[in-house]
Formats: structure tokens, C-alpha cells, sequence
């Protein structure tokens, strides 16, 4: 069956849910778009969790990234609610560039606009050589938003989907943090960057009846 685009009145609740531990969080290593890490045992426990969660939940439809230890997260969520997983790039960690792969604590405000030890974002603007800035991966994330409100995502499961049901996005940390911030209305100027647990899942009821800013 071909995928179709979900109605935006059907959307009930939209929940964010940030990937189960992987290999590369365990060692310390900035991530982005590098998709060598896997999840670790821990993380595959963590994604069987949430999946349990949603168990009782009517779901429309999963979106996830398309890098490895997203799809990992995504899969037993699928498993359980009998729906395929739709691919979405613009759903990737921000891409880090030349960043990726090496320790995390060692980059600091200067390179990534980030400090991680206090928790805030000291400037959206900061772009390390050949990667995104946090501005970039908020306009993004935007877009994947913008998009699914409209209607214009395709979604892959059983026909005859009832409206209400819920709608589970599978993404990163950093993804995590500017879709909470875009859909609660605050501004990339205004974020902070506290910590995000590994598996953290955040609820935002009501998604298919609300409009953001820059959506009308």
C-alpha cells in the first residue's frame, strides 16, 4: 500500500521520544550525523520500555531519523503498535561536523554555542567547520512540524486510521530540545540546553489543533 498523508485534524497527541543509550553516549563521543553508534544493551532495554508504554495507545502514525540508533528506538515501538516506521532526515541530531566523534566534554562554547556543564545555549548562531548551528537544526525541526500540521507527511499503516490517534516522533537530544522549544513556543534566542535522558518521552496534547508561530 502506497503511504498517504495524515490529516492534521486526525492528530491527537504528538510525543517526542529521544533514543535509547548508545555506544558512543556510553564513551563520551559527539555524535551528529555519524551513524556508527548503535544501541548499547541498555539502550535496547530502554526502547522495549518505552514501546510498553504505548502498548494501550492508539498510533497513527511513527516518524523517525534515519540514522541507526533512531531506527533502533523506533523499531519495538512499531512492533507494538502495528505501525511502520516513516523516515524523516530532517529528524537527524544536528550535524556536528568536523565535531563528530570526539570527546564531547572537549568542545566548548566556542565551537558548538553550547555549554553543556551549565546547561545553556550561549549562541544559536555558533557553527562548527562543516556542520550545522543551532539555529539550522531549530529551522529544520520547524519544518518537519510545519509539515506534519499541514498535512504534507506521508504516513504508512492500516487504512480506515480513526481521528485522535497519537502521533510518536523518534529522534536525538539535540532534535528533542528544539522541537520541545518550537512547539512550546520559545524562541531559538530563548532555549536552554538542560540535560535530556536517554529514552526521555515528552507529551504535547492536542498537536493537530494548535498552531505555532510562522505556521499561519
Amino acid at each position: 500500500m502506497p503511504p498517504t498523508s495524515i490529516p492534521t485534524a486526525g492528530i491527537g497527541t504528538l510525543w517526542l521520544v529521544r533514543h535509547g543509550e548508545s555506544t558512543w553516549n556510553t564513551l563520551g563521543l559527539t555524535q551528529g550525523h555519524n551513524d556508527q553508534a548503535e544501541l548499547t544493551g541498555r539502550g535496547r532495554r530502554q526502547a522495549a520500555e518505552v514501546a510498553e508504554r504505548f502498548a494501550e495507545v492508539p498510533v497513527r502514525a511513527i516518524y523517525a531519523s534515519d540514522l541507526r540508533r533512531a531506527q533502533q528506538t523506533a523499531a519495538p515501538l512499531a512492533a507494538a503498535a502495528g505501525v511502520p516506521v516513516v523516515l524523516d532526515a530532517r529528524l537527524r541530531e544536528r550535524n556536528l561536523g568536523v565535531l563528530e566523534g570526539t570527546l564531547a566534554a572537549g568542545n566548548g562554547p566556542s565551537v558548538t554555542g553550547l555549554d553543556l556543564k551549565a546547561g545553556l545555549l550561549t549562541d544559536p548562531d555558533t557553527r562548527p567547520e562543516g556542520g550545522e548551528s543551532v539555529r539550522d537544526l531549530y529551522r529544520r525541526a520547524a519544518a518537519f512540524c510545519h509539515d506534519l500540521r499541514a498535512g504534507a507527511l506521508p504516513v504508512a499503516g492500516p487504512a480506515g486510521a480513526k481521528p485522535g490517534e497519537d502521533v510518536i516522533v523518534v529522534a536525538h537530544g539535540g532534535t528533542v530540545r528544539v522541537l520541545r522549544a518550537y512547539l512550546s513556543g520559545v524562541p531559538v534566542e530563548r532555549m536552554d540546553w538542560a540535560p535530556l535522558a536517554n529514552a526521555t518521552v515528552l507529551e504535547f496534547p492536542d498537536f493537530g489543533a494548535t498552531t505555532r508561530e510562522g505556521e499561519r
